[in-house]
């Protein structure tokens, strides 16, 4: 029997069904081999060649899916159609020892019967181009992120992190904010007259000024707006320009990646994780009662407005019988995708029309079925016919002002019959207005004229769709990367949320504000977006993505060296390991002593010898060290790393004594464990190293020799679990009473 892998067991669930048992399916969990963990795993004199190790965890995945590989007719791998896919595909035929130039690689861009059927028919060799990309990019976000974050661990604090796209981001968020607290708001005022017609046959309606002397006006202080009331008081309003005309819009593009996001989050409040969460869900598969497992959208991956021809022609046969053909375009709709997309696979669609959103409400939760609802309603208005609109508009002259209305009407819903964008101010003010039919030079009467102080608004702050939307238009990440960006910034809270609404914290000030101080280009928005062209020219097979790391590496190392050294100072003194002279160094702690012939000796000390205190280590008994954090002082055992013991700094308090040591009869001490939690241990210690939760006796216990304790409430019973001698506490004496029980006999 032949094998198909692919990443997620949601996946394999739903193509395992599809299939009908005539293939095994399994999954490999996403990644089986990754760079490591807790190094850099990249080798800069070796041209940059990253060291892959086994992916934490997938010891067992590999073991599995080699053995069935051994028994299988044929392998074949069927993982997402883009470059992380083709990547976690080589990677399986790597480790699976499958040959480099065997046709193994399938792919779909829908999890359908027919799509995989066809995709079977059909594999192809692994795509070299893909991998590299997706190689270049994985290595060079690995020599930025492990370079740059312990510089702000060293300058500022300890877990943080930055990234090449990340960090830009968090640019974008930090500069909107800036923008807001520089913003120094401008006043203007609006006037709006009720105007209509002396023979009152329409109804009345409302006029804005627009110009004076046939140029863009508005009132910037009361004194202007009170001279624009009296003027047009004193004045006649006449009817100048009348403009009628049928205007079209034009139905939207299917959904990116991009444009979904942006959509949930305006519609329905979602973040963009969660988002791709639910349109994974319906991408991989659900459960679906008393069908199984259903597969609900094409790939969700995407910057490509492209759509299948049979997927065109099935949803203008929907259009048509639901609607009517009138709402069919004369040409079907094809949409030019933005600059730069990767137009492999097609826009997300719903994969079968006959699932209505509808028909799947009871089916799917709320979340699920609001995500699907959108892609099936935004395809099929992608492919409808315009909507139309009456639109009028109308000049009123008064003297040398000009005051203008606007109204339009639906004349035909077009795509809007099942989908409506979310509606901008001004067209909320506009829409569905009907103006009289006046005509040019006829007089009107004012029912009256107000005046009203507004003040310019500073830039909005960034919300996820927002913030989606700003990286797509200035090219920062790709459509797989916006949701991880925004859970990162959320994660690592370097963003807090307002409502909907991102605001960095003061962090992010500080993080930002070093980042570009040392590394301008990185964090240029402008630079990050050739990157991406640079990785896409990888893909497209004209560049060594070897060239683009050597390229990019050696000015980034400088600056790297330049910050890490900035402030330094050189001292006359010399470095106990190696003799070289030690340079004083300032760190989020303050300022230390290293030396300068790092990274071949990475030797350092703390500025002058450490204050030795009265208090001995109660772990080795070695007398502690008084040291700087960033919380103020504190006592360290002299012995780290062999021993990492520390314990407040301050005066010592007068040692409190209760209870004896059951085993060589000294006094025990109440000491407070590092989580405060009351304990008595051997004042003899480190001799004896006695300690109990409970206030020790100095008795053992008869049946098995165990300490004896006395518990808060009185009762003595044995340390030992297994053994249970306990003797219950007296009974309190009753008021009056001197001996208990005694006492009333």
């Amino acid at each position: 029997m032949d094998l198909i892998i692919v990443e997620s067991p949601s996946k394999a669930k739903t193509i395992s069904k599809y299939l009908k048992g005539k293939y095994r399916v399994d999954a490999s969990g996403g990644h089986i081999r990754d760079l490591p963990q807790k190094m850099l795993g990249v080798s800069v004199k070796n041209n940059f060649e990253p060291k892959y190790v086994t992916s934490p965890g997938k010891e067992d995945t590999i073991r599995r899916l080699t053995e069935e590989a051994a028994k299988a007719d044929r392998v074949y791998l069927a993982t997402d159609p883009d470059r992380e896919g083709e990547a976690i595909s080589w990677h399986l035929q790597t480790v699976l020892g499958l040959p480099e130039e065997g046709e193994n690689r399938i792919e779909f861009n829908e999890i359908s019967p027919k799509a995989v059927e066809t995709a079977l028919r059909h594999p192809r060799k692994i795509d070299y181009n893909l991998v590299d990309a997706q190689q270049a990019r994985r290595v060079l976000d690995r020599l930025v992120g492990y370079k740059l974050s312990p510089l702000l661990n060293n300058k500022i604090r300890n877990g943080l992190s930055a990234g090449r796209v990340q960090s830009v981001a968090l640019r974008l968020v930090v500069d909107r904010e800036r923008e807001i607290a520089a913003f120094v708001p401008e006043e203007y005022w609006t006037i709006t007259a009720e105007l209509q017609d002396k023979e009152k046959k329409f109804s009345p309606f409302r006029a804005a000024l627009e110009k004076k002397r046939g140029k863009k006006f508005k009132p910037s202080n009361k004194e202007e707006a009170d001279a624009v009331l009296a003027a047009l008081a004193a004045g006649e309003y006449v009817v100048g320009n009348v403009k009628k005309s049928v205007t079209s819009s034009h139905a939207p593009a299917p959904f990116t990646t991009s444009t979904l996001q942006q959509d949930a989050s305006n519609k329905f409040g979602m973040t963009a994780p969660e988002t791709m969460l639910m349109a994974q869900h319906l991408y991989e598969g659900i459960d679906v009662e008393g069908e199984g497992h259903i597969a609900f959208v094409t790939y969700i991956r995407t910057d490509s407005t492209r759509v299948s021809e049979d997927a065109q022609q099935a949803a203008l046969g929907y259009i048509a019988e639901r609607f009517g053909k009138e709402y069919c375009p004369a040409k079907p709709n094809v949409y030019a995708s933005k600059k730069g997309a990767q137009d492999a696979h097609e826009a997300i669609r719903p994969i079968d029309l006959s699932r209505t959103p509808e028909s799947v409400k009871k089916l799917l939760d709320k979340k699920h079925y609001n995500v699907y609802k959108l892609i099936y309603e935004r395809f099929i208005a992608s492919q409808m016919a315009d909507a139309k609109y009456n639109s009028m508009q109308i000049e009123i002259e008064n003297g040398e002002y000009t005051l203008k209305a606007s109204g339009k009407t639906l004349k035909f819903a077009g795509f809007t019959a099942i989908y409506q964008e979310t509606k901008k101010e001004e067209d909320e003010e506009t829409s569905g207005k009907l103006l009289p039919d006046l005509n040019e030079g006829q007089a009107l009467d004012c029912n009256g004229v107000k005046a009203e102080q507004k003040f310019t608004k500073p830039p909005v702050r960034y919300t996820d769709a927002s913030l989606v939307k700003a990286m797509e238009e200035k090219g920062i990440g790709r459509p797989s990367t916006y949701a991880s960006i925004i859970s990162v910034l959320n994660k690592r809270k370097y963003v807090e949320k307002d409502g909907k609404y991102m605001i960095p914290t003061q962090i992010a000030y500080q993080i930002t504000d070093m980042l570009v101080k040392y590394f301008t280009d990185i964090m240029d928005v402008g630079f990050t977006a050739d990157m991406e062209e640079k990785l896409d020219d990888i893909e497209e097979g004209g560049k060594d993505w070897h060239a683009i790391i050597a390229e990019f590496y050696p000015p980034f190392e400088e600056k790297l060296r330049f910050a890490n050294a900035d402030g330094d100072e050189p001292t006359d003194i010399l470095c106990s390991k190696c003799g070289h002279p030690m340079v004083r160094k300032s760190g989020k702690y303050g300022k230390y002593l290293a030396c300068s012939n790092y990274p071949a000796c990475s030797n350092i000390v703390s500025e002058g010898e450490a204050e030795v205190s009265d208090t001995p280590c109660p772990k080795c008994g070695a007398m502690m060290v008084v040291k700087s954090g960033k919380y103020g002082k504190f006592l360290a055992c002299p012995n780290y790393p062999q021993c990492k013991t520390t314990l407040p700094f301050g005066e010592k308090k007068e040692e409190e004594y209760e209870g004896i040591c059951p085993e060589c009869g000294r006094p025990t001490k109440k000491l407070r464990s590092r989580a405060g939690k009351l304990y008595y241990g051997c004042s003899g210690y480190p001799e004896c190293k006695f300690m109990s939760w409970d206030v020790p006796t100095g008795e053992k216990c008869p049946k098995c020799g165990g300490a004896l304790v006395k518990t808060p409430r009185g009762t003595v019973k044995c340390v030992n679990k297994e053994c249970g001698y306990r003797i219950a506490a007296k009974p309190a004496p009753a008021d009056g009473a001197e001996g208990g029980a005694d006492a009333n006999g």
